[in-house]
């Protein structure tokens, strides 16, 4: 866009009350109103130099720098709302990312709990069945070695019991029988053992 520069015009109105005052003063000094010669001619001349250089003069020190420093200072103001318009978006994007992230690790730590909990009933329930076999398999030990017991402690009352049994049987027959009855008694004993089955 095209700039226009009305400086120097504002300048020479800004002025012109001043020409005006001087003109009158020049006509006060030679006692005439208005004359069209060569010395109001100069005169015209000298002031609207005089304006213009003056109007350029500001230009060049006080327009083109202030102007200069205003746009700088634009720039400048605007660089920073870029800059704070890039932060804020940043900001807004690591905000997206760590919420994205606590709801991952949320996430996880739901997984990691529930397998977790699975794990433990897993293990307990492995453990119970494994205590329940181990139960079962000492009480079939336990009736099976309290069966054996039995067995031999039967075993071991009828060999007491005939052990017993023959000595006193030995010492009663030695008392009251003599050898022929004897030996008639331990024939007869001899043949019912050998036709006996022994029950269990």
């Amino acid at each position: 866009m095209i700039a226009l520069d009305f400086s120097p015009l504002s300048a020479l109105i800004a002025d012109f009350p001043v020409l005006i005052a001087g003109a009158a003063e020049t006509l006060a000094e030679n006692d005439r109103m208005f004359g069209l010669d060569a010395q109001t001619f100069w005169q015209v001349s000298a002031q609207l130099f005089n304006v213009a250089l003056l109007c350029f003069v500001m230009t060049k020190l006080l327009y083109k720098p202030v102007k200069a420093a205003l746009q700088k200072r634009t720039d400048r103001i605007e660089g920073q709302l870029s800059e704070a318009e890039e932060e804020l978006a940043k900001a807004q994007e690591l905000r997206l990312s760590y919420e994205k992230k606590m709801e991952e690790a949320g996430r996880e730590r739901d997984e990691i709990l529930s397998e977790a909990r699975k794990t433990a009933t897993e293990t307990s329930t492995r453990l119970i069945n494994e205590a329940k076999k181990e139960a079962e398999s000492i009480r079939e030990r336990t009736a099976s070695n309290v069966a054996l017991e039995w067995e031999r402690a039967e075993s071991d009352m009828r060999t007491a019991i005939i052990d017993v049994s023959a000595v006193m049987a030995e010492k009663f027959v030695s008392l009251a029988i003599n050898k022929e009855t004897h030996d008639r008694l331990f024939n007869e004993t001899m043949t019912d053992l050998e036709g006996m089955t022994w029950r269990d």
